[in-house]
């Protein structure tokens, strides 16, 4: 493995959106069918770069305003649709990418008390080598 396929997988752990899959919350997420993916959704810093513990009221907007997810699960017709995306399109993301997302986008629910999403694939902007960081502008 190349030095930053080995860095980019060190990335991709489940810590970073807190999420550890045991098995009775991977059994109760949803699949996405069509066009839909769903994603989880990073944990939010309860504390700011200078050290100050944030709001609950601050850390639920950056959680709902949130422009990071990581993609779980695809559904069988995410990037298919040849009106939308051409005959030979290639996919946007894939399983197991960080994206960059429109704030507020999504149908979000909680299992277990971590937020997850459902998204349609064109509310892909870009993937993400690094989530770390990112913030809502």
């Amino acid at each position: 493995m190349s030095g930053s396929a080995a860095k980019i997988k060190e990335i991709k752990t489940p810590e970073l959106v807190g999420f550890d899959k045991d098995e009775a919350t991977a059994t109760q997420l949803p699949s996405p069918k069509g066009w839909r993916m769903l994603i989880a959704i990073p944990d939010v810093e309860d504390r700011t770069s200078g050290g100050i513990l944030k709001a609950d009221s601050t850390m639920d907007i950056e959680r709902t305003s949130t422009v990071i997810g990581l993609v779980l699960e695809m559904g069988d017709r995410c990037y298919q649709d040849n009106d939308r995306f051409g005959p030979d399109a290639e996919p946007w993301c894939q399983k197991g990418d960080f994206v960059l997302i429109g704030a507020y986008k999504g149908v979000r629910f909680t299992v277990h008390g971590k937020e997850f999403r459902i998204i349609n694939d064109d509310t892909v902007q870009a993937v993400v080598l690094d989530p770390r960081g990112y913030s809502r502008a």
